[in-house]
């Protein structure tokens, strides 16, 4: 190129709207020149003034009223505007394409020049295809091709996509910044529909599991071609990957596998937040409201952010102004008039990492000094007291790079009125630098206080107090653009209009997509030691040394965990056929040395480990037993009948002890805690009873005193009792299941669950979760708190029974295998060859150290897992 009568070397680039002349030398500045500037644009044969004469390439000659100058002498500042005549370059013939592009930025209406450039682009893309010399391999079987864009910060790259059965490929239209794209499906780890532009047009892909920025952004010219491209990955991934939705990383989270900034992560990808896109970049919430003391205390709850409120409601005095203007504005009325993310809050964090794309946006210029992000607590105090900052931060703030806090390009930012120039960000005292800062601001996000508090957070952000009632009662009620559907703009028909209104939604800030619409529940949160600031890292963070009273418990829990972890390897031990019908339930004494089991050819039998034989036959009825019960001092079992009637067997007189008929059809199951006797029945209802053990088992004639009846809308077919006795769930023959609270006998949740019959269901250790399997061949987790459904797994085939630990199980199935289940991953880990038909009924020991399953086989097989 030829600029102020310099020869100097250099790519030349065409855009939708100016043209950039990028010189080899550092130093030179780059030229960008707005093609609706231009005066004149002509190929020209000017050999005198064109160094390459000899061999008459063609030359381009731009006149244009004005140059922006970029990032002279290599160094980024605001632009700089020159007056240039003539421009002379040495390039392709691109002439007929500047012209067009020129026209188009000449036309009065928006609308307009939008579609007339994207013609232009169409038919360039049209003309040209997919060059299958960019394969890895020659074997390689293409599957489709079609158009789509490369998206980044700020720009768009047009071009072609092919996949084949191997790999994704992007051939970019002007080979920048390379000639082919590579990702190799083997390599993908997540991948994620995107809506790009408010429209379904968006797909990004990750080749790490926790990554903030993917491997590649592509833009789809229509939904179809988006999709296509999804399932085939997606179909592709699924031999070895589960599915990753937002109810699969919850139970994750709440469990703690994977910690608070890892969930935050995934919940905004799933809402469509990505690097990629500044209009929908990762939202993440100030945890810490302390910027002033000294030293940072993460044990005092002071330090923190309320997280159940958004950062407009934070300020009470703020909020009451606010609500005065929101109850006198006309609909459609807004508390807040700008947004908690936007392109521009997101480059006011960014700016001393990323000043080009600040220009950018600016046209050119950074912002006022004072406006600038100089200062966190001043920042913090802003969005506490300014009438329109509402800002929360990004993920940045909890990552490891602290360079967004450093002037490290020692960029000219300006000087603020009190004369300092800006510099590196303000940290507050207890900081001793930006990766100190940095590190406690990562250790207050995985606090005992953030964990406890950050489903707040979520229900304001992604959940249910996002929009309708709840966000008016929560004062989280932003303006009606923000939100996803909040304005259809396919149907405004002033091309115009339509833009303008697109373009304010793009840099007003949007509110991500709404993952839940119902509570969300809390993490379990173990018993930290005192946090110490100076933790390396978080997930070094060490839990209460036991003291010297627990240490059984605590032994326990580790013989338990040890059993878990050797679960893989069950070992029968013996194997017997005691019934003429199906094995319907176990109970087992203290010792282990006497099995009881139940069938439907009606008795109960005892089976004893000593002698290795079976010891007693009992018949009640001629009638099914559907579950027995062991109660306390091993002196009693009880038994429920299809019958209707519940018995109570004496193990030490050897005959029955008493009956109480209890309901109006089968009873289906029968649990016992604290001398209450819980009874389901396909009549409808479950029924709370008052008898004690001890009188039961000294031949007293029993007073059953019924203390509660339960209603359902179907029959009940199976109960359980969380280990505290102070919830039941019940689960019907129409998939529905029902929380019940015990002291007080109120139902707290009721909800569709399976789509079918509920087997089985069973309380997790920790009383936070409920585990069911149903006849709709899935496995279900419910969140207790909540009454949330919170995952759900495909079991290929129906499962009828299981135990579990609260994340792995082990299930019976209609195959007759057992097959253990990772639960957070939804798959099975060991399938373990066990009856000839379904399995019906399991049972492990409290020490996890025995497994007895039946089936429809009429055997019984005990099982040790081996260490």
């Amino acid at each position: 190129g030829s600029v102020r009568d310099r020869r100097v070397r250099g790519s030349f680039k065409v855009c939708s709207k100016s043209v950039i002349f990028e010189p080899e030398d550092a130093a030179e500045p780059i030229l960008k020149i707005p093609l609706k500037d231009c005066r004149r644009i002509e190929a020209t044969e000017d050999h005198g003034r064109n160094p390459f004469a000899e061999g008459k390439p063609p030359c381009v000659s731009m006149e244009s009223r004005q140059v922006y100058l970029i990032k002279e002498g290599n160094v980024v500042a605001p632009y700089k505007i020159e007056r240039v005549g003539v421009t002379f370059l040495k390039t392709e013939d691109v002439v007929q394409t500047l012209l067009q592009l020129h026209r188009a930025s000449c036309l009065d209406k928006l609308g307009d020049q939008t579609a007339m450039i994207a013609a232009n682009l169409q038919s360039r893309l049209a003309r040209t295809s997919f060059d299958k010399n960019g394969f890895q391999s020659v074997s390689e079987q293409p599957h489709m091709e079609c158009e789509a864009e490369m998206v980044s910060p700020l720009v768009t790259n047009p071009g072609h996509v092919c996949i084949t059965n191997q790999s994704l490929y992007f051939q970019p239209l002007n080979s920048y910044p390379d000639s082919v794209v590579q990702i190799r499906l083997h390599s993908i780890r997540r991948i994620y529909k995107r809506r790009h532009g408010l429209r379904p047009l968006g797909m990004e892909v990750f080749c790490s599991e926790d990554d903030l920025c993917s491997d590649i952004y592509l833009k789809f010219y229509n939904t179809k071609d988006r999709d296509e491209l999804y399932y085939y990955i997606a179909t592709f991934l699924e031999n070895h990957m589960a599915e990753h939705t937002a109810e699969s990383y919850m139970l994750q989270w709440q469990r703690g596998h994977i910690s608070n900034y890892q969930y935050l992560l995934h919940l905004n990808n799933l809402a469509d937040r990505s690097v990629n896109d500044l209009s929908q970049y990762p939202v993440f919430p100030w945890v810490i409201s302390d910027y002033s003391s000294p030293r940072l205390d993460l044990n005092n709850p002071a330090s923190f952010r309320d997280l159940t409120r958004p950062v407009g409601a934070l300020n009470t005095e703020r909020l009451e102004r606010l609500l005065a203007r929101y109850r006198d504005m006309p609909e459609p009325s807004f508390m807040y008039g700008s947004h908690y993310s936007s392109p521009g809050y997101v480059l006011f964090y960014l700016v001393r990492v990323a000043p080009e794309y600040m220009l950018c946006l600016q046209n050119g210029r950074y912002d006022h000094a004072d406006r600038m992000f100089n200062n966190i607590a001043e920042t913090w105090r802003n969005c506490l007291d300014g009438a329109t900052d509402f800002k929360e931060l990004i993920p940045e703030f909890y990552g490891s790079d602290s360079r967004f806090l450093r002037n490290e390009l020692c960029l000219n930012l300006g000087k603020r009125q009190g004369g300092g120039k800006v510099g590196d960000v303000i940290l507050p005292p207890w900081a001793s630098d930006a990766d100190d800062f940095l590190q406690k601001l990562r250790c207050a996000l995985e606090s005992q206080y953030v964990s406890e508090n950050l489903h707040e957070w979520i229900d304001l952000v992604f959940g249910y107090k996002q929009r309708g009632c709840e966000a008016v009662a929560a004062h989280n009620v932003f303006h009606p653009l923000t939100y996803e559907g909040g304005i259809d703009c396919d149907s405004i028909e002033d091309p115009d209009q339509k833009i303008a209104m697109l373009t304010q939604i793009l840099e007003f800030g949007q509110t991500p997509r709404q993952l839940f619409s119902t509570p969300h529940p809390q993490r379990i949160t173990p018993r930290y030691s005192s946090v110490s600031t100076t933790t390396p890292s978080s997930s070094e963070l060490s839990p209460v040394t036991p003291s010297e009273d627990s240490s059984f418990e605590d032994l326990t829990e580790e013989s338990k965990k040890l059993a878990w972890s050797n679960m893989s390897k069950l070992t029968l031990q013996c194997r017997h056929k005691l019934h003429k019908e199906a094995v319907t339930g176990f109970a087992v004494t203290c010792n282990g040395a006497s099995i009881f089991s139940t069938s439907r050819d009606s008795t109960l039998k005892m089976f004893s480990r000593e002698s290795n034989s079976l010891q007693r036959s009992i018949s009640f009825s001629n009638m099914a037993l559907s579950s027995c019960q062991m109660l306390p001092e091993d002196q009693t079992v009880v038994c429920s009948s299809w019958d209707n009637n519940i018995y109570f067997y004496s193990v030490a007189f050897g005959r029955r002890q008493d009956t109480l008929m209890g309901h109006d059809d089968a009873v289906s199951k029968v649990c016992w805690k604290d001398d209450q006797l819980y009874t389901a029945s396909w009549d409808s209802t479950v029924k709370v009873w008052r008898c004690v053990a001890a009188e039961i088992s000294t031949n007293k004639r029993s007073q059953f005193e019924l203390l509660a009846e339960f209603e359902h809308d179907a029959g009940v077919n199976t109960i359980a009792l969380n280990p505290a006795g102070t919830l039941l769930a019940s689960g019907t023959k129409e998939g529905t299941l029902s929380l019940w609270d015990i002291p007080s006998f109120t139902l707290l949740h009721q909800m569709p669950c399976h789509a079918a019959k509920i087997h089985h269901m069973a309380f997790s250790p920790d009383s936070r979760h409920i585990l069911s399997v149903g006849e709709d061949v899935t496995m279900r987790v419910t969140d207790v708190q909540t009454g949330m459904l919170i995952s759900t797994i495909p079991t290929e085939e129906e499962q009828r029974c299981f135990c579990w630990d609260g994340n792995t199980v082990l299930s019976g199935g209609q195959s007759g295998d057992l097959r253990l289940w990772d639960l957070l991953s939804g798959k099975v880990m060991h399938k373990i060859p066990a009856h000839r038909g379904t399995v019906t009924a399991v049972w492990m020991s409290e020490q996890c150290s025995t497994v007895i399953t039946g089936g429809e086989d009429k055997q019984m097989l005990v099982w040790k897992p081996q260490y």
